[in-house]
C-alpha cells in the first residue's frame, strides 16, 4: 500500500472532486471550509495512487473549535477523542484496501499518542450500509443517535476504543 501523507494546500482541488462524488453521505465542502478545516484538523491525510489520489482522511482532536453537530456531540461527552470527520475514498478504488489501510494507520497514530478512542457517526436514514459494515470491522460500537441536516438525517454515533 503507498504511504500516507500529510495532505497540502496543492491536494484541495482532488480532495473537493472526491468529496463532491460523496456527497450524498458527507456534508458539502468548498474550498474555503476546505481550508478551515485543514487548519484546525489534527490529522488530514492523502493516499497518492499512480493516476493521482486515492482517497483522503480529515480527523480531530478534542477541544477543537469545530462546529459539526455529531463533533460536538462527542465533545459533551467525552474529554479524550480523535474524531474522523470524513474519510472517502475515489469510488473506483473502493474495493483495493485504501480506507482500511487509512483507518489501520490512525489506529496506530492514536495508540502513539495514547488516545483511547476514535469517534465519528454514519448515516442511518438513509441507511449507508457499506459504511456501517466498514466501522464494524474495526470495532466501532453505537454509543447514540442523533437528527442532523434539519431532521433529514439520522446518524448512528459510533465509538471504538483504540487499545492505548
Amino acid at each position: 500500500m503507498m504511504p500516507l501523507r500529510t495532505a497540502s494546500y496543492m491536494d484541495f482541488h482532488a480532495i473537493l472532486a472526491l468529496n463532491d462524488e460523496s456527497e450524498h453521505f458527507l456534508s458539502p465542502l468548498d474550498e474555503f471550509r476546505l481550508t478551515q478545516l485543514h487548519e484546525m484538523s489534527a490529522v488530514h491525510w492523502v493516499m497518492d495512487g499512480p493516476d493521482g489520489i486515492l482517497g483522503f482522511l480529515l480527523a480531530f482532536r478534542e477541544q477543537t473549535d469545530y462546529d459539526s453537530l455529531n463533533y460536538r456531540w462527542f465533545q459533551d461527552r467525552y474529554s479524550q477523542f480523535l474524531y474522523i470527520d470524513r474519510v472517502v475514498v475515489d469510488g473506483g478504488k473502493q474495493s483495493i484496501g485504501v480506507g482500511s489501510y487509512m483507518y489501520q494507520q490512525l489506529f496506530d497514530y492514536a495508540k502513539r499518542l495514547n488516545v483511547a478512542c476514535l469517534t465519528c457517526e454514519y448515516d442511518l436514514d438513509p441507511p449507508n450500509p457499506v459504511s456501517e459494515r466498514f466501522h464494524r470491522r474495526f470495532g466501532f460500537r453505537e454509543v447514540g443517535r442523533q437528527r442532523v441536516a434539519d431532521g433529514n438525517k439520522q446518524v448512528s454515533l459510533q465509538l471504538a476504543l483504540t487499545g492505548s
